[in-house]
């Protein structure tokens, strides 16, 4: 049954690294190498523009059935910091609940689309988008930046991201 694992690169080599894990893992191991990202708007020259970022910077997402074989694999690639959920010779996958979010959060690019909402009396509402319904994940919206930090749980420790978030009015 295949599973997610996460690898910590530095910053700034994900694509390097996800690269070389494609090039040096076997296919019959590696079933897909992956960087989730989201969508944001960001104002260039005075122009809103939609671009994609880095949802998790330092990590690479590797997807395998094979984890033991995975795990010597992975000891090859150069510039790897740490393998998440290592204990000894074994490595651990996101548990079920995280990956089933991630899934249900991204489209199947693993890209998170900008969400929609407004804010009544500082309540926040989403009326489009994947934080809607999960407007308890957001910890701060910086209304002009048009982007949302959301607090997320990943081998069972907090994660913070930042995800686009458009707010068309407040009252």
């Amino acid at each position: 049954m295949e599973k997610w694992y996460v690898i910590q690169v530095r910053s700034k080599a994900e694509e390097k690294i996800k690269k070389t894990c494609e090039i040096m893992i076997s296919e019959d191991v590696l079933k897909e190498a992956f960087i989730p990202k989201n969508k944001r708007l960001k104002k260039m020259k005075g122009n809103w523009i939609e671009v994609e970022e880095i949802l998790f910077s330092g990590y690479v997402f590797l997807v395998s059935d094979r984890p033991d074989e995975l795990y010597l694999e992975l000891k090859k690639v150069p510039d790897l910091t740490k393998m998440l959920g290592h204990v000894g010779n074994e490595i651990y996958p996101l548990y079920d609940e995280e990956v089933e979010f991630l899934k249900s959060f991204s489209d199947q690019d693993h890209v998170v689309e900008v969400s929609t909402g407004f804010i009544e009396n500082e309540t926040v509402c989403i009326t489009q988008g994947p934080l809607k319904g999960r407007e308890g994940i957001i910890r701060k919206i910086d209304r002009h930046k048009r982007m949302a930090i959301i607090e997320v749980e990943l081998f069972g420790k907090i994660t913070q991201a930042k995800v686009g978030l458009e707010i068309v009015s407040k009252t």
